[in-house]
C-alpha cells in the first residue's frame, strides 16, 4: 500500500474501527461507501497553482493557506493546504474528507479531491469566483463588492437552505459548528457556498445532543455551547442569526460603536429594537431596500439567537421566515443573551404554529447577562 493510502486507512480506522479499500474508495466493513474523492499527486497540485505562489494566494483558513488554481483539464480549482505541524490540521483533513465527499447541494462548496503525500496534506475545492462573505462585507473598500437587498436577502435565504440540507435531509444530520462570513463563499452569481467542515460533527437522530469540547468563532458561539459543550444544531441556528445582522448591518459581530461604547453586534441590534431604531443598524452602502422585510430578516435573527435553545427555531422553520412574507409572534420573542439566568429551557419549545402571529403584538424583555469565554479553538 502506498504511503498516502496507508496515511488515509491508518487514520479512517482510528474513527471508524476496522476499514477496507475497494475500487479506489474507502468502505466500511459492511461495505457501505464511506467517501470516494479524486486523488491528486503533490507535483499535480503544485502545477495547478504554479508552485503555490503568492500571487494565487486567496485566503487563509484557521489551520492552511487556499491557492488559486488550474488542473490539466483546464477546471479551476481551490487549493487548501494544511499544516503538517497541526493537528487540529490532520484532524481538519480527515473531517473534510470524511463528511463531505459524496455531499452535493448548490449551497455548499464541493470537495473535489484531496492529496496525502509525505507530509503534505492537501484539500482541493471548487473554485468560488466572488471569494469569501466577509471580504464582500467587512473589506477594505477597493476589495469589497457592491450587494443591493436582492443579492443580501438571497444570500440569507442560500445559507439557510444549505444549513437545512445539512440538518434535516442528511443522514446521519451534519451540524457545522462554525458558520461565519469567512465560512461562506460566493459564486459569480453571488449565490452563497457554505465551506470549511474542519469542525462539523455527525448528528445521528437518537441523540438530543453532543457533548464535545467547544470549538469556533468568538461572537458566533451559542451560549449553552459555549459555556457547557453542549452542541445541538441549534447551535448552527445562533451562528447563522449573527450572520444574519452582519450581512444586513455590514459590521463584524465582534464589536460595533455605539453612543461611544463598545457593544456585540448583537446587543447593539437588539438595543435599537428595543428603541424602535432597528433599522439605524442597517448598511449605509446597502441604498434602496424594502424597510418592513429588512425589518422582518433582523427579527428573524433575533429569534435564531434566543438564550435557550429550546426556544430557536429549526432551520427549515427559518427557511419559512425567510421567504414568506409573514407576521412573526413577537410574543414569543425576548432579549437574545449569551447566558440564562437559570439552568434549562427559559419557555416552552419553538412551535410552528405559535411562530407565526396574525396580529401584531409586544415583545417580552429578559435580561442578557454577558460571560467570558475561555474554552475557544481559535480561527
Amino acid at each position: 500500500m502506498a504511503a498516502a493510502d496507508k496515511f488515509l486507512a491508518d487514520m479512517r480506522c482510528s474513527c471508524f474501527g476496522a476499514k477496507e479499500r475497494a475500487n479506489g474508495a474507502y468502505r466500511d466493513t459492511d461495505g457501505d461507501l464511506i467517501c470516494d474523492v479524486n486523488r491528486f499527486s503533490y507535483n499535480e497540485l503544485r502545477s495547478a497553482t504554479d508552485d503555490f505562489h503568492p500571487t494565487n494566494k486567496i485566503g487563509r483558513g484557521g489551520f492552511g493557506t487556499v491557492y488559486k488554481g488550474t488542473l490539466k483539464s483546464g477546471r479551476q480549482v481551490a487549493v487548501k493546504t494544511l499544516s503538517a505541524q497541526s493537528k487540529q490540521g490532520v484532524r481538519e483533513f480527515l473531517n473534510e474528507i470524511t463528511l463531505i465527499s459524496k455531499v452535493r447541494h448548490p449551497n455548499l462548496v464541493e470537495l473535489i479531491g484531496c492529496c496525502a503525500e509525505g507530509t503534505n496534506r492537501i484539500l482541493v475545492y471548487e473554485y468560488v469566483e466572488n471569494n469569501s462573505l466577509d471580504r464582500a462585507l467587512l473589506g477594505p473598500k477597493n476589495t469589497t463588492i457592491q450587494l443591493d437587498w436582492r443579492k443580501r436577502s438571497a444570500i440569507c435565504l442560500g445559507i439557510a437552505r444549505g444549513l437545512a440540507f445539512l440538518h434535516e435531509e442528511l443522514d446521519p444530520h451534519i451540524v457545522h459548528r462554525d458558520i461565519k462570513a469567512s465560512n461562506v463563499l460566493l459564486d459569480k452569481e453571488f449565490n452563497p457556498k457554505i465551506g470549511d467542515f474542519g469542525l462539523a460533527k455527525l448528528f445521528p437522530d437518537n441523540v438530543t445532543h453532543i457533548s464535545t469540547r467547544v470549538a469556533g468563532t468568538t461572537g458566533y458561539l451559542a451560549p449553552e455551547y459555549a459555556m457547557g459543550g453542549q452542541l445541538t444544531m441549534k447551535a448552527d441556528v445562533y451562528s447563522f442569526g449573527v450572520l444574519i445582522l452582519e450581512i444586513i448591518s455590514g459590521r463584524s459581530s465582534a464589536k460595533a460603536s455605539w453612543g461611544g461604547m463598545e457593544k456585540l453586534l448583537l446587543e447593539l441590534a437588539w438595543q435599537l429594537h428595543e428603541e424602535g431604531k432597528l433599522l439605524e443598524l442597517v448598511d449605509p452602502d446597502l441604498g434602496d431596500f424594502p424597510e418592513e422585510e429588512v425589518i422582518r430578516y433582523m427579527k428573524v435573527a433575533f429569534f435564531c439567537t434566543q438564550a435557550a435553545a429550546s426556544r430557536r427555531p429549526l432551520i427549515s422553520q427559518v427557511v419559512d421566515m425567510l421567504s414568506r412574507n409573514i407576521r412573526l409572534n413577537e410574543k414569543l420573542l425576548s432579549a437574545p443573551g449569551f447566558f440564562q439566568d437559570s439552568v434549562g429551557s427559559s419557555g416552552p419549545p419553538f412551535s410552528t404554529k405559535k411562530l407565526f402571529a396574525e396580529s401584531s403584538s409586544t415583545s417580552i424583555q429578559m435580561s442578557s447577562i454577558p460571560v467570558t469565554i475561555t474554552e475557544v479553538t481559535p480561527r
